[in-house]
């Protein structure tokens, strides 16, 4: 009876799988005009969407092109069911770029529909259509990164098949949605995934409520949410949410004492969790420990005191560690190394603390450990030469602390046999090696600025065959850098060797086309000499950003083959001995933000081929021989600078009106020229100086250096970096002149000084109210100063001095209470100087050379003077006496020459009659003289 039931069911599914097999063989053969694979209802629908659209192609795709035919399932970004029809998936994420006023509600008829994607397009600030709540077979929404702006319509909490709904934004277009309370979301009980990043919650103090009612919500992401510091944690576990695995509440204003009860009631799954840039303070919990499974803990950039608790050391699965910018002042290790953490950790980062002391000895112990950084604490002690036992550490960074004495052996390094990344820059480190020493690692990234490796370069560098990036910069080097050097660049994009005493020159021979890879290249400060005439077949690369070569000797003319650097955005040939014309290529370098061509020996005409670099922000090309009128496209064209500084050269003409184009000018200068004619009154447009603006600190350009990655990827060591490269000026500042470089961004200054400017000074500079400096000194100009001038608010630095300006002191200017720098002297003011609580703490010197002036410091008062008043007056009618004693001298020798001389050319009896006196005064002399001479003779032989 056992075998005939087991030989039934053996037939009866062998039946089944025939049955099957005709079916799908019926399937196959079947011709595709049998088998409907779109409705066209939904197909109908999909058109009506996609006329509610406005695309754009993107070039590797045909885009909504395709959407033409009856099969709409065969068009791109449509899924169907392939036995019923119906579409089941609409995809349109980073296939095309998508601008929408509405979204069609045609995509209500795709009842079927379960995934719907729209990410990464963009919608042009539209709202969430209230509708897609009602698409109730959803299981996944994507609208992320894609432009909707306004409330998050509560209709979405109808969608109770929903597992994974992202919504979240970015960084270049924050908090676009926003939602008032958060209830509906408790309704999607079947949620595993949720993004609301960059959202604004300000508003949901719900927030963690509800998501302890979304029992298997596995993945939680509200970064940059502005999630309040005070919310109801509703601490009961009745309904709370235990298959957290992922958490990321980073960049929002959570206090300690908010988020830790409820987040140790929700974290015994956790594998994932971010808690940085909050408001985090006080020490860490012991607690943290429970969370055995956590692979990734960050709490970066908060207000954590203490150190590390011991308890972090019990977590077996720890292998992120991230505590950097926060007030840590210990490391908190333990002594016991059988702790599991001390064998899982990988990545430590502690950077930015108040760490003291030494790296300690226990470091060794986290034997795991890949990347440690202890960068830019107050680290001054030793370092342990154990670290050098991490054999499988790659990133090493110490960077930042004050290591002054501390020396650097093999012995450090003597098991690093992985090490990638050496950072050690501004510790102060000295680095003390055989001049045999071969490194047992081969370098990726060396950044050892401001470290002691000199005077001789580091033979050791010329081991490292795959540097991508060299910072040698303040080294202390004084040698000679020999052409075998450049050999060694091998495939360097980025190499500083600023700041040391380097000298040598540039190869003249071609560098093979492997070593063309440099992209930012820095020798300023150094004394490199020679021409720069191979510098464009040197580095034959397109990709070249940078290219600092000032502070050197360099000589000679710049080639002019500048274009073969389309993406150049900073060139700076400053303070060496460079000449001829400026090279016409340069007006190719459409990507240019900084040129720098201070203190050389350029002359000439400005290249009319400059007006192309439109992106330029900071132009200096002072201390030159240029010459010629101001160009009209430098307004016109140049419309982005920042900083205009053409200071002593030699050119002339009047300051066309065009130069008032330059809306977001902070710095001016002019000074030291021929420049004639009167100061435009349209100074006014300048914008940045005529209101509030937030401006930088630093005039800086962002440069990304993209380099290979050389070795595994891991979510530690990057692809590029980036660099911020700061431009520096010598600015006339309260009579000295100074560089300035980490302020330069917060000055605002115009400078005319030293031309043959002539007339008033127009009543509209009085609106630049943000300029700090105006220097107007050593012109032609006259008429009176105007009497708004004490709306210049901030304004630290007034100079009109050796001008014609007459009139009184406007009594406006006792109001400028930042005034720290004021010269008022030869010109021909009068009057009382007004009162003030600044005018009479400055030098009488201010004052001098005027006529009339009156009252403290010059004189106590306006009725009697001080004897250095008198002294100063008595100076001046002396000054005037002579001028009038030698020009009536010199009128009397000419009236008296001419008169004698004169008569006698005209009149012949006088002169007769004046030679005849003069030989009856030659003879009477002659007698009178012998007599003499016989009578004295007589006496004597007597």
């Amino acid at each position: 009876m056992v075998m005939m039931s087991g030989g039934r069911s053996q037939l009866l599914l062998l039946v089944l799988f025939v049955a099957v097999f005709y079916l799908l063989l019926q399937e196959e053969t079947t011709t595709a005009n049998d088998v409907i694979m779109c409705k066209e209802s939904e197909r109908q629908a999909l058109l009506d969407f996609k006329q509610s659209l406005q695309v754009v192609d993107r070039a590797d795709f045909e885009g909504l092109s395709s959407w033409d035919g009856k099969d709409c399932c065969a068009w791109m970004g449509v899924l169907c069911n392939s036995l019923t029809g119906y579409v089941e998936m609409l995809q349109l994420s980073g296939y095309f770029w998508l601008v929408a006023g509405t979204i069609s509600p045609s995509l209500l008829k795709l009842q079927h529909l379960s995934v719907l994607d729209l990410s990464q397009n963009d919608f042009n600030g539209t709202l969430i259509p209230d509708f897609i709540g009602f698409l109730k077979n959803l299981t996944h929404l994507d609208l992320s990164l894609a432009n909707f702006r306004g409330p998050i319509p509560s209709q979405l909490g109808n969608l109770s098949k929903l597992e994974i709904l992202s919504l979240g934004g970015d960084f270049v277009n924050p908090k676009l949605l926003s939602v008032g309370n958060l209830e509906w979301l408790s309704h999607l009980t079947s949620l595993k995934y949720l993004d609301l990043s960059f959202t604004n919650l300000s508003k949901a103090s719900d927030w963690s409520q509800v998501v302890n009612q979304l029992p298997f919500l596995g993945s939680l992401t509200m970064k940059d949410c502005d999630l309040p510091s005070a919310f109801s944690s509703f601490l009961s576990l009745v309904n709370s949410s235990t298959s957290l695995t992922d958490l990321d509440l980073s960049g929002n204003y959570l206090t300690s004492s908010a988020i830790y009860p409820w987040l140790f009631n929700v974290s015994s799954n956790l594998e994932f969790l971010d808690l940085s840039r909050n408001h985090l303070k006080g020490p860490i919990p012991e607690s943290f420990g429970n969370m055995v499974n956590v692979v990734y803990l960050s709490v970066s950039h908060n207000q954590i005191e203490g150190g590390i608790c011991s308890s972090f050391w019990s977590m077996c699965s720890l292998k992120y560690l991230g505590i950097e910018s926060n007030h840590l002042s210990a490391f908190g290790f333990v002594q016991n190394t059988s702790l599991c953490a001390a064998h899982s950790l990988e990545y430590l980062t502690l950077a930015e603390n108040q760490l003291m002391g030494s790296v300690p000895n226990e470091m060794a112990n986290l034997s795991s450990l890949i990347t440690l950084d202890l960068g830019y604490n107050h680290l001054n002690g030793t370092i342990s030469k154990s670290i050098g036992q991490l054999s499988d550490l790659r990133v090493l960074q110490l960077a930042g602390n004050s290591f002054d004495n501390v020396v650097i052996s093999e012995a450090h390094f003597s098991n690093l046999t992985k090490l990638k990344k050496l950072d050690l820059s501004y510790s102060s480190l000295t680095l003390k090696f055989n001049s045999d020493w071969i490194p047992p690692f081969q370098l990726h990234y060396i950044f050892l600025c401001s470290c002691k490796l000199g005077p001789r370069f580091p033979e050791w560098l010329r081991t490292q065959a795959k540097v991508f990036a060299l910072d040698i910069s303040a080294a202390k080097i004084s040698d000679s850098l020999s052409i075998s050097f450049w050999d060694f660049l091998g495939r360097v994009k980025y190499l500083n060797l600023s700041f040391n005493q380097i000298n040598g020159t540039f190869p003249n021979t071609r560098v093979d086309s492997s070593y063309g890879f440099l992209q930012s290249l820095i020798l300023s400060n150094n004394k490199f000499f020679g021409s720069i005439s191979s510098i464009c077949s040197f580095f034959n690369t397109a990709d070249f950003n940078l290219i600092d070569l000032s502070n050197n000797q360099f000589s000679g003319v710049v080639p002019d083959c500048f274009a073969q650097f389309p993406n150049l955005i900073a060139l700076n040939l400053a303070d060496n001995n460079l000449s001829g014309p400026i090279p016409n290529s340069l007006g190719s370098l459409a990507s240019l933000q900084m040129l720098n061509l201070r203190g050389n020996r350029f002359s000439g005409k400005l290249p009319s081929s400059l007006q192309n670099c439109t992106k330029l922000k900071f132009l200096d090309l002072s201390n030159n021989r240029l010459s010629g009128t101001i160009s009209l496209w430098i307004g016109q064209n140049l419309s982005s600078l920042v900083f205009l500084s053409l200071q002593n050269n030699q050119f002339h003409g009047k300051i066309p009106n065009q130069l008032c184009k330059l809306k977001y000018i902070q710095i001016l200068d002019l000074s030291l020229n021929k420049i004639s004619g009167t100061i435009p009154r349209c100074l006014s447009n300048f914008t940045f100086m005529t209101q509030k603006v937030n401006s930088d600190q630093t005039i800086e350009h962002l440069l990304t250096i993209v380099l290979s990655n050389p070795f595994e990827k891991t979510f530690i060591l990057n692809t590029s970096i980036e660099l911020n490269y700061v431009d520096e000026a010598l600015l006339m500042w309260k009579g000295t002149k100074q560089m300035y470089a980490k302020i330069l961004g917060l000055l605002f200054v115009i400078d005319l000084s030293g031309n043959k400017l002539t007339g008033e000074i127009p009543e509209e500079i009085t609106s630049l109210r943000e300029l700090v400096a105006l220097n107007l000194s050593r012109n032609l100009l006259s008429g009176k100063i105007p009497p708004k001038i004490g709306q210049l608010r901030q304004l630290q630095s007034l100079d009109l001095s050796r001008n014609n300006f007459s009139g009184c002191i406007p009594p406006s200017l006792s109001e400028l209470t930042f005034l720290g720098s004021l010269d008022l002297s030869y010109n021909y003011l009068s009057g009382k100087i007004p009162t003030g609580s600044q005018l009479q703490l400055f030098d009488p010197s201010t004052f001098s050379h005027n006529h009339g002036l009156c009252g403290p410091p010059v004189t106590p008062n306006c009725s009697m003077e001080t004897p250095q008043g008198q002294l100063e007056r008595g100076e001046d009618d002396f000054d005037e006496f002579m001028k009038w004693f030698y020009a009536g001298m010199g009128l009397g020798f000419v009236v008296g020459f001419w008169g004698f001389c004169g008569a006698f050319l005209l009149k012949r009896s006088w002169r007769h009659s004046y030679f005849r006196f003069l030989d009856k005064v030659k003879d009477w002399l002659y007698v009178t003289y012998a007599l003499q001479k016989a009578r004295l003779e007589r006496r004597i032989q007597t």
